[in-house]
């Protein structure tokens, strides 16, 4: 899957920009969102759009859901380069909610660099990742794969439901790490990560499946597989961020115990809070509820997390739901190569070091 992802990630960037160009004139913005009323300002417009999308972009990231979608693509019997501009879509709504989140999880840092609100501002940062929850509904507007009316009736109602759901993972996300001692089920967590991270994944599949015109058995079958592939991803990345911290890890791109600074309640500190004796479960509450954390608190935190075991237990949870994943499309008439890819991607997301 990594051969994959190489190989696609120029020719996604390529296709984002033909949607968002790196440099804004008048033409593109005249094409783009009609002739203005009066006269666009294109040097403000490049400075809080495509500047903030471009300097996140270029930092990296792996584009592994427009990649996903486009083995999708394939797998249905099409042509992936005739879909290009569709793979754009989850690509640039998960930049927008990267952007977002970051502003509200007061993050420092992100792919190893300065958050975007603390290069543009808060003000410039939330509508950059605003407007990337819309940017991509042109591509439906303009209709490159000529698409029958129902189908892109389906993809917009397919991408209203599931981005409405996002925002309830986020909401759940953003109030547990904001109390002092919410009370969470491993049920709750993974139910935030299928919200959160799921639907954004659900995209992926769903949209691949509609606009090709498969059957609803088979886009829900797709569509539980990345779902349970990107809940397993989520807790790969909790878990590769205590890892990092830990110095086990890769170049995680985030700061130094990132989640414990932010009072994540992640599968690993549900774990540890249900696992450890009652002290040292309270002391792990009292570190992630404090408004700051030293580094001697951060490691105090992470020690408590692994000496409960739950660095493992996480580890066990992502590759269950990563057989489950598998399982999902087992019934599918899939070509080799392409369970292969597949198989391989559920492992990936569990197994990569940054």
């Amino acid at each position: 899957m990594r051969e994959t992802l190489a190989e696609w990630r120029p020719v996604i960037d390529e296709a984002i920009a033909d949607l968002v160009p790196r440099e804004i004139d008048a033409d593109y913005l005249a094409t783009f969102f009609g002739e203005p009323t009066y006269e666009y300002d294109p040097d403000s417009i490049q400075r809080a759009l495509s500047a903030p999308l471009w300097e996140l972009l270029d930092r990296g990231g792996k584009r592994w859901r427009a990649v996903l979608f486009l083995v999708f693509i394939e797998a249905f019997g099409e042509d992936p380069a005739e879909y290009l501009p569709y793979a754009c879509i989850p690509e640039i709504l998960h930049n927008g909610t990267i952007i977002v989140d970051d502003v509200e999880d007061e993050a420092s840092i992100r792919r190893g660099k300065p958050a975007l609100h603390h290069i543009y501002g808060q003000d410039v940062a939330l509508n950059a990742g605003n407007a990337m929850y819309f940017l991509p509904l042109k591509v439906l507007t303009e209709d490159p794969g000529d698409l029958p009316a129902e189908r892109r009736l389906a993809a917009y109602e397919m991408l209203m439901y599931e981005l409405n759901r996002t925002h309830l993972g986020q909401g759940m996300d953003i109030c547990w790490h904001n109390e002092s001692d919410p009370e969470i089920t491993t049920e709750q967590y993974l139910e935030m990560c299928a919200c959160k991270t799921g639907c954004l994944g659900r995209i992926v599949a769903r949209l691949a499946a509609i606009i090709t015109g498969q059957p609803d058995d088979v886009e829900r079958a797709v569509a539980r597989y990345t779902e349970l592939t990107s809940i397993a991803f989520q807790i790969g990345d909790d878990i590769l961020d205590v890892e990092h911290s830990l110095g086990r890890a890769g170049d995680f791109g985030k700061e130094f115990g990132n989640d414990i600074r932010e009072g994540k309640r992640t599968l690993l500190v549900i774990h540890a809070i249900q696992e450890s004796d009652p002290e040292r479960a309270r002391r792990l509450q009292a570190i992630l509820s404090a408004d700051t954390n030293t580094d001697a608190e951060i490691h105090e935190a992470l020690s408590i997390i692994e000496d409960a075991g739950s660095v493992a237990d996480a580890r066990e949870h992502a590759l269950e739901l990563a057989a489950e994943a598998r399982a999902a499309i087992d019934g599918l008439e899939f070509d080799d190569e392409t369970t292969r890819k597949l198989h391989e991607f559920t492992e990936f997301v569990i197994d990569r070091e940054e």
